[in-house]
């Protein structure tokens, strides 16, 4: 099984098919299995950008926190 790409090359093969759909190069029989595509790579940039907002929480709260006990 192939590694998850990263929210780059996720991002990326989703505009990739988004384009596909967009311009009709896509037969109807491949349409289901881009579909499908599309929504794993949509969960894997949400998780991504969910923790990515998360960690960015983290340490604003912690640098917040270190300046008033500095302050």
């Amino acid at each position: 099984m192939s590694k998850e790409p990263n929210y780059t090359e996720a991002f990326e093969e989703l505009q990739e098919i988004v384009l596909e759909i967009e311009q009709g190069e896509i037969s109807v029989d491949e349409l289901s299995e881009k579909v499908k595509r599309a929504a794993i790579l949509i969960k894997i940039c949400k998780a991504k950008l969910t923790s990515t907002e998360e960690d960015v929480a983290r340490i604003l709260k912690e640098l917040e926190k270190s300046t008033e006990e500095n302050g």
